[in-house]
């Protein structure tokens, strides 16, 4: 469990403005230190990212000549928590101002919630409106009203406080839209407007911070001028450019404002009735924005350093290293070859989109067996321990929410040399940015050179950035994909690519991605699908893009249908080997398993112990596998935590390809030659890449894959 009295925060950390760069381009650095003095920097390849003393350790090496120096210490805060302001100049030119919003609160703790605030240009408070488990509260100075309620979770509310300036007194009045609860109070209320001032929501300014955080949706914050039915001196309607983190003020007096931290909007208001799903064909039923005290995008740190990534560094994976006084940090980046050009004919895509969207996932699994590791292990410690940069699209929010967003620009403590994600099976437990570690050390080793790219490098030059390699290569979990990408690899395998697929649950969630808020990734896991947390009914449209989230499968395109195979079943982090099938001797692909003395097929690995486990995918043809597939090797021997994933499933005993749920539970290695010559080879694992280092890379699954991406890339001699 986190230990709450212990600092939220590294001693040591950091995060950089970007994930990749190529020569001539420069990559921000922002760091944070508790401990004052010099931080020193160096620029450090990283292969094998896996600490496992039973394996070939961490393999990190120093690039000559990009030693960075040194530079002063500075800590910088993250602030978690969404909010929002607006400017208030001639709002309260007048006597009397009626405030009136819709209020659905999800967690009101017992320090309050705050919904309104005036503050000063001094940060000094005018007045606040505060949600409390007992009352509604208005404070201005020493007055107090309270209105007597209960605020129930996720029940609207209807909230107006009449406000006479000159009299110096205000009237407060809640109601529930249900019926169920309603209460009123007033008295003296006097404040003096000032220039300057602001009006905040969602939480109230404290100095260069934000405090008592509200969580829950807010609508409709409106100013009339004499009473309820007045002239209107401010509306914003946040219905209006819900893909942004502005607010719009459709009042005479335009008083348009920002949201921090990205709260999130396109969610169902006060006025949605179940007749639409699309929040642009009725932007009006979904005028509400959900605010949450631990929400985070940018943590806007100063820049330490910036790195200018020279000519003819060739192109990998990297990691800027800091160090002072015994602390430690490497903050990794990938350097792509010059633009337009390729200095491989073998291309790795680092899955960048998976890594933000497991960034800081908090799993509470710090137990003794896992402290014990960190310890012996001298690896990084994670999100469990510093929860203070926020966690993951699998975390919720404190309010039973489920985050839909993750950003990069803030410390990445899950992507990290050496983190580790479990403690209690077989192997060293590594997953996403450390587990790929695995395939990079195994293109060293096998001396494959390799250009390396990104998925956003992939969404924002497509199918132009990957068209001329002989092969593509992917880690253990390509997960998260935009329309952009997956567009890029089927494309690619259409005119001729050959790709390698060598993970497992690949191609399964769309997500959104926004030039006008870089650096997050957007989910809704809306339907179907093994998840984390469900989306809200009537919630499944992005708010970056407006379109269609969840599972790809659920939009019309399977994963089959990029990789041949599909997510099929999940159990716990354990490997089992594969069976080598009556297709694996056919003479056209006899080729794959030449030198391969193995059947079973790696039954031994770094992940789960075995190169079939934790997510499987499977070949099916009704799904999109490529007509012609062949099956050669098929796991089997799971263990009883291993299920079918939920879209297969109809009924208790049916599914949709109408064998028993159990027999769904398996992975496949596939191989597919399209019409356009184009080439797929799959493993259908997540832990397969993990079985390449066993006995020092010498072992039939690393033999095997060898064949393939030489063969793929014309490597072969």
């Amino acid at each position: 469990m986190t230990d709450h009295t212990a600092p939220a925060v590294p001693p040591l950390t950091g995060y950089l403005d970007r994930l990749s760069a190529r020569p001539g381009e420069r990559i921000a650095v922002k760091t944070s230190s508790r401990v004052p003095g010099e931080i020193a920097a160096r620029v450090v390849r990283i292969w094998n990212a896996d600490a496992n003393p039973e394996g070939m350790g961490l393999h990190i090496e120093d690039v000559a000549g990009l030693d960075l120096g040194t530079f002063a210490a500075q800590e910088q805060p993250a602030r978690l928590g969404s909010w929002g302001w607006v400017p208030t100049a001639g709002l309260f030119d007048t006597a009397r101002l009626v405030v009136s919003l819709r209020v659905q609160p999800w967690l009101v703790r017992e320090s309050g919630g705050t919904i309104l605030a005036l503050t000063g240009p001094d940060g000094a408070s005018l007045w606040t409106l505060t949600a409390y488990p007992d009352r509604i509260e208005a404070v201005a100075g020493e007055a107090v009203i309270a209105a007597a309620i209960t605020p129930k979770r996720k029940v609207w509310y209807d909230l107006t406080l009449a406000l006479d300036l000159r009299g110096g007194t205000a009237e407060l009045s809640v109601a529930s839209l249900d019926g169920y609860q309603a209460a009123a109070s007033g008295g003296a209320f006097s404040f003096a407007p000032v220039d300057g001032a602001r009006l905040s929501f969602a939480a109230r300014p404290e100095g260069s911070d934000a405090t008592a955080h509200f969580n829950g949706r807010l609508e409709d914050i409106t100013f009339r001028e004499q009473g309820p039915e007045g002239p209107v001196r401010a509306f914003w309607d946040f219905s209006i450019a819900m893909n942004s983190a502005g607010v719009v003020d459709t009042g005479p007096l335009a008083l348009h404002g920002q949201l921090v931290n990205l709260p999130t909007r396109a969610v169902r208001g006060s006025h949605w009735d179940g007749t639409e799903m699309v929040y642009t064909h009725a932007p009006r039923q979904y005028a509400a924005i959900h605010f949450h005290e631990d929400d985070i995008y940018d943590c806007g740190w100063d820049t330490s350093l910036e790195l200018a990534i020279p000519e003819g560094l060739a192109s990998g994976v990297y990691g800027v290293k800091l160090t002072q006084d015994g602390h430690e940090d490497i903050i990794p980046f990938f350097v792509l070859p010059p633009k337009g050009t390729r200095t491989a004919k073998v291309c790795y895509l680092a899955s960048t989109f998976t890594y933000i969207a497991y960034c800081n996932h908090a799993r509470g699994n710090l137990d003794d067996a896992m402290e014990a590791r960190i310890s012996d292990w001298g690896t990084p410690r994670g999100p469990d321990n510093y929860p203070g940069f926020g966690t993951s699209t699998y975390n919720y929010h404190p309010d039973g929410a489920g985050h839909c967003f993750s950003s990069r620009l803030r410390p990445m403590l899950t992507m990290r040399p050496g983190f580790q994600t479990f403690a209690i099976h077989e192997g060293s437990g590594l997953r996403h940015f450390p587990a790929d570690g695995h395939l990079v050390e195994w293109f060293r080793r096998m001396e494959i050179d390799i250009d390396v790219i990104t998925d956003e490098d992939l969404h924002r030059e497509g199918l132009e950035l990957i068209a001329g390699y002989d092969a593509l290569v992917t880690g253990s979990h390509p997960e998260y994909h935009t329309p952009e990408t997956l567009n890029a690899l089927r494309d690619y395998t259409r005119q001729g690519g050959n790709f390698c697929y060598l993970g497992g649950n690949g191609f399964y969630w769309k997500i959104a991605v926004s030039d006008a808020l870089p650096g997050v990734i957007e989910v809704r896991r809306a339907e179907g699908g093994i998840r984390a947390w469900a989306t809200e009914a009537g919630e499944g449209y992005h708010m970056l893009d407006g379109q269609y989230g969840g599972l790809w499968r659920r939009n019309g395109r399977a994963p089959q249908e990029i990789g041949a195979v599909g997510f099929s079943g999940q159990g716990f982090f354990e490997g089992s080997p594969y069976a080598l099938t009556p297709e694996a001797a056919d003479a056209d692909v006899a080729w794959i398993f030449e030198g391969v003395d193995e059947d079973p097929l790696g039954d031994y690995g770094f992940s789960g112990g075995g190169a079939a486990g934790f997510e499987l995918d499977r070949v099916d043809f009704a799904l999109g596998t490529p007509e012609g597939t062949k099956v050669l090797a098929r796991s089997f021997g799971h263990g009883p935590s291993f299920m079918c994933v939920p879209e297969e499933v109809l009924s208790h005993f049916a599914t949709l390809t109408g064998e028993p749920p159990k027999d769904l539970v398996r992975a496949e290695i596939a191989y597919a030659r399209l019409p356009g010559g184009g080439q797929i080879f799959t493993t259908g694992s997540i832990t397969f890449c993990g079985s390449l280092p066993w006995n020092d890379f010498d072992n039939g699954c690393s033999r095997m894959l060898e064949n393939v991406v030489r063969r793929f890339g014309g490597l072969e001699a």
